[in-house]
């Protein structure tokens, strides 16, 4: 009778769904999404204006994302997805090679990590070169006046082609990983940055999530920012 009850007991779940990444954050990465591909074809369409408006959209939510990675909410924090160089490597090592178990990642995996700084660092060189490359030409900027026309030319460049350039590599990088991870490793990188939620072990804790109060605060910081240097730069 006892060995029968022990078989009658339910077995205990091995993992849960909890949620890994909050509104903000993946705001962020749709809105981004949008916003180059929105720069992009204003810049081809010759409408210059839109072009400047979508840049300043675009370095106001870069700006928030540097603030929320300081103060924000767990999984959105550089210093808990920023790995050492060593163990983004060994983390490439593996790469390719097929995983039966679950994704037991809750954030960003180490090489990951070093992608998002990458692509923020992109975005920001690109916007703010853009925002200097505007205010030269319209001759708007404080700062224009003084900076030498070579210099002011190298911007124009590091705008127009060398960061965008390095842009779409990187996000072409970008999305082979997710594909990559998909296919060989069987891990849905896609869903989680949709829905939020992702499976994870039962032992694994729901990530502390920031209030939403925060990020509307930083978000004006940012915009307030972004408007002081378009009026000085």
């Amino acid at each position: 009778m006892e060995t029968n009850e022990r078989q009658a007991e339910p077995r205990q779940p091995s993992a849960h769904t909890v949620r890994v990444w909050d509104v903000p954050t993946r705001l962020f990465h749709w809105l981004t999404v949008v916003l180059v591909v929105a720069a992009y074809v204003t810049i081809r369409l010759n409408l210059l204006d839109w072009h400047v408006r979508i840049g300043k959209t675009l370095l106001t939510l870069v700006l928030f994302r540097l603030l929320w990675g300081c103060i924000g909410s767990e999984t959105a924090r550089f210093h808990s997805f920023v790995a050492a160089p060593a163990a983004a490597v060994r983390h490439l090592r593996h790469l390719f090679e097929r995983e039966r178990g679950p994704d037991l990642q809750v954030g960003h995996n180490p090489a990951g990590g070093w992608m998002v700084l990458l692509l923020l660092a992109l975005l920001l060189g690109e916007t703010l070169t853009g925002l200097f490359d505007y205010n030269d030409v319209s001759d708007v900027g404080r700062l224009t006046a003084v900076v030498p026309a070579p210099i002011a030319y190298a911007i124009s460049v590091l705008h127009d082609a060398l960061l965008w350039d390095a842009i779409v590599a990187a996000v072409a990088l970008h999305v082979f990983a997710i594909v990559l991870y998909a296919v060989v490793k069987g891990h849905n990188l896609l869903r989680p940055m949709l829905t939020g939620r992702k499976t994870v072990p039962v032992d694994v804790g729901e990530p502390r999530r920031a209030p939403a109060t925060l990020a509307l605060l930083l978000l004006i910081v940012a915009a307030a920012a972004v408007t002081a240097l378009a009026k000085y730069m």
